[in-house]
């Protein structure tokens, strides 16, 4: 029987890149998003069920579960993608701004991760694939909450790790660079409040330096076929460094003091 995987976000970008790369490997697909009724690509491939599910609404979540359950009989993996990053100054977001991005990215996470839990539990397997970033072990300016909400996919991971581990389940994170979709149209959430004057310089800056990060940005291709590599490696590994970019960055972070690290950082933004 062919495996089954459940992907969040799916609408575009990586989400969607991973589901055709694992439909075009003979895999199962459920492709989930806020808006299905949309979607015009994915719905015309074999085996992919394309339904709605909104990490903010615990409803959706526990439907697409069941109709995909109803379909293809069991789910492998999850891949915990649908997100997106709130970068500004922290005084200019309001409080429910800061809550829709820990409840999106964290919060959504985990309310998808607990609904599968007992069936994984109940086979004895499945494979927990938690999209972060480089952005979840290193940060830039402006990123405060965004690079919270990685940081703390970091950590859920790494210890949640201990538990699946009991009945045969697996854990992977996905830390991409760059990556060449649409993250800073659609999936960015940018605020900043012009009259606090004293941030102003820096964001000029941060936005110019960000324009040159996303020229060596790896095509979605790229890091869904490291999402396909830890779904099938078979390895306990938990992370995984997707993209050129990121390689290098992670290996510096490593290596690097505190001190270091954030003089290179002033040096690449011109702070």
């Amino acid at each position: 029987m062919n495996q089954t995987i459940l992907i969040t976000g799916a609408s575009s970008g990586l989400g969607k890149a991973t589901a055709k790369l694992f439909q075009s490997k003979g895999w199962n697909v459920i492709a989930t998003m806020r808006k299905p009724e949309e979607e015009k690509e994915l719905t015309t491939l074999e085996n992919v069920l394309v339904t709605r599910l909104d990490v903010l609404d615990l409803h959706t979540i526990g439907s697409a579960i069941a109709e995909g359950l109803h379909q293809f009989g069991k789910i492998d993996v999850l891949v915990n993608n649908a997100g997106y990053g709130a970068y500004g100054t922290l005084e200019s977001f309001s409080r429910d701004n800061i809550l829709r991005q820990f409840n999106t990215n964290v919060i959504g996470l985990l309310d998808v991760t607990r609904a599968l839990l007992p069936h994984f539990r109940e086979n004895n397997s499945g494979t927990i694939i938690n999209i972060s970033s480089i952005g979840g072990k290193m940060t830039f300016p402006l990123g405060a909450l965004y690079h919270g909400t990685k940081f703390a996919v970091e950590g859920i991971s790494e210890s949640l790790k201990y538990e699946v581990e009991q009945f045969g389940g697996k854990i992977k994170l996905i830390e991409p660079g760059a990556i060449d979709t649409d993250f800073t149209g659609r999936s960015l959430d940018f605020s900043n409040d012009e009259s606090l004057t004293a941030y102003q310089p820096l964001i000029g800056k941060v936005m110019s330096a960000m324009e040159g990060l996303f020229h060596t940005a790896s095509p979605a291709g790229v890091i869904a076929g490291v999402i396909y590599e830890a779904a099938t490696d078979g390895m306990s590994q938990l992370r995984y460094t997707a993209g050129e970019d990121a390689k290098a960055m992670v290996a510096f972070r490593t290596q690097a003091n505190d001190e270091t690290f954030f003089k290179e950082i002033t040096s690449q933004f011109s702070l």
